[in-house]
């Protein structure tokens, strides 16, 4: 049975498989209701650039990727992939990197098919660090190299070992890159074992679903988002009440699971069970259509704020790939800051603002025009604060010099999210959220000035993040204009959370 792109069996559609059947049949017959998420297509492009460099960590290396007529719009060129590989195969090629072959209608491409002594070892690279093994994603790796080592112990290969290769999250980037120490190499043999005992199995059922012109029904459950979101999600909950007991503020108890189990969708269905304060408020105030201010509360907070008060924000980029010297892969890497200085309340406020060149280290100077913008023992405001505070303190670490003056800023900030998240302000606008983008526009609806979706290039820290790097590769134009872009979005953060205060001193009728 040739293989077949659309009805075949690749890793990724058993993967699907594995996770939801119906995931699988969608992907393959209604891929137009994927809703693709800029994560998503961000870690896919990650895995690729990934995926290039560790064909290198065992040296040479043959790769047999092909495509239709040489065009990769057109597609991959799996025949003639499947026929490169018998050929290095036959030329005792040691590394052959994207391995191709096909048994029986399933095909599968090895990253790096390493030959030994006594046999042939399967490596699958992965994106994700190695600095833990999440249970669901060792379980999809698994199952991943599962179909693999099926396929190719049916097409005479013997397989000796199965590896996943990660990112070392302990690689510290000195001089030029070193390929071999940024990744890390785990045994799979144990977790494949587990998941191979099932693998005829998961096949024939997998090509049942993919020979069914029936879409299956699979109810909505926790491994909708585990390891990732599902692309259908969308799509899947399209037919709930909006909205309903997936809306649930918190649930880290699982209360939104417990009730989709047992049928009951209806956000009302909410009041019958064990909820903590805030949650409960939030449900009543849904349900009752009605806001929830706490004027006491909300003063006692703005108490104690102590004028001028500093405004403040981080973007940052997390490269899986380490570009700047002396840093992790993953690492947190601060290039921009807005601050906004309100003096008094309901004053204008003044704004001062740090974006880091897009091709250098931008930890020391982002570093140092931190300390010179916010004194010691400024009252700084940010929302959410814990993504500013490890920032900090992690610049403090990195910079002994700075180190006292970061970290009395560190301690002095102050975290706008606090009257919310603790209930002292809730109105339904919100949608059961209290992120910046759900508060915003409830406080201030169809203003222009305070609308995220009016700016030009820039709408969210991903885009933010994604942009920056890509700066130092632009023509001047459009570096000049991409920059003004970040300054703008940033610029926006901080303004936004000034407008937000004000707005908790007038509802709160407060006095200065």
């Amino acid at each position: 049975m040739a293989f077949e792109p659309k009805t075949g069996l690749s890793k990724s559609k058993y993967t699907n498989f594995c996770k939801c059947p119906k995931n699988l049949w969608l992907n393959t017959y209604r891929p137009d209701l994927a809703e693709i998420s800029a994560s998503a297509q961000k870690r896919f492009e990650i895995g690729n650039q990934v995926g290039d460099l560790a064909m290198k960590i065992f040296g040479d290396f043959v790769e047999v990727t092909t495509y239709v007529d040489n065009s990769p719009e057109k597609g991959l060129d799996y025949s003639a992939m499947i026929q490169k590989t018998k050929e290095c195969l036959a030329n005792n090629v040691q590394n052959i990197c994207e391995a191709s072959f096909s048994y029986e209608g399933c095909y599968c491409a090895v990253d790096i098919l390493r030959k030994t002594e006594i046999g042939y070892e399967i490596y699958e690279v992965k994106s994700s660090s190695d600095s833990k093994d999440e249970m669901s994603k060792m379980q999809c790796y698994a199952q991943d190299i599962a179909l693999q080592k099926y396929v190719l112990e049916h097409c005479g290969i013997h397989v000796v070992g199965t590896y996943l290769v990660r990112i070392n999250h302990e690689y510290v980037l000195e001089g030029d890159l070193d390929v071999k120490r940024l990744f890390s190499i785990k045994d799979m043999s144990e977790y494949v074992a587990s998941e191979y005992a099932h693998i005829e199995e998961n096949i024939q059922k997998a090509r049942q679903t993919l020979s069914s012109e029936t879409e299956p029904q699979v109810p909505i459950s926790k491994s909708c988002s585990s390891p990732y979101d599902c692309n259908f999600w969308g799509y899947c909950t399209s037919q709930m009440p909006k909205p309903s007991v997936l809306d649930l503020y918190d649930d880290r108890r699982g209360v939104r699971w417990q009730c989709i189990q047992q049928g009951r969708y209806e956000f009302s269905e909410l009041r019958n069970e064990r909820l903590n304060d805030v949650q409960r408020m939030i449900v009543d105030c849904t349900i009752e259509n009605r806001e929830h201010i706490d004027k006491h509360q909300l003063q006692e907070f703005i108490s104690g704020l102590t004028y001028p008060l500093y405004f403040f924000d981080f973007e940052s980029v997390q490269p899986t790939v380490p570009v700047f010297q002396n840093t992790r892969p993953y690492q947190q890497i601060p290039f921009q800051y807005s601050l906004h200085i309100q003096n008094e309340p309901g004053a204008a406020p003044t704004h001062k603002e740090f974006l880091a060149e897009s091709g250098e280290n931008p930890l020391r100077k982002i570093a140092e025009s931190i300390c010179r913008d916010i004194p010691r023992d400024a009252c700084v405001v940010a929302y959410n604060m814990n993504f500013e505070k490890a920032r900090l303190k992690e610049l403090a670490s990195m910079f002994p010099d700075l180190s006292e003056h970061l970290m009395n800023i560190h301690d002095h900030i102050k975290d706008l999210l606090e009257p919310f998240k603790k209930g002292f302000c809730y109105m339904p606008a919100m949608n059961n959220s209290f992120s910046i983008k759900s508060v915003l526009p409830a406080l201030f609806p169809n203003d222009p000035e305070l609308d995220y979706h009016n700016l030009d290039g820039v709408h969210n820290g991903v885009e933010a993040s994604d942009i920056f790097l890509k700066i130092k590769d632009m023509s001047p134009e459009d570096a000049a204009r991409t920059r003004q872009n970040l300054l703008d979005y940033c610029g926006l953060d901080t303004f936004a959370l000034v407008k937000v205060l004000d707005k908790l001193w007038e509802i709160s009728d407060k006095r200065v």
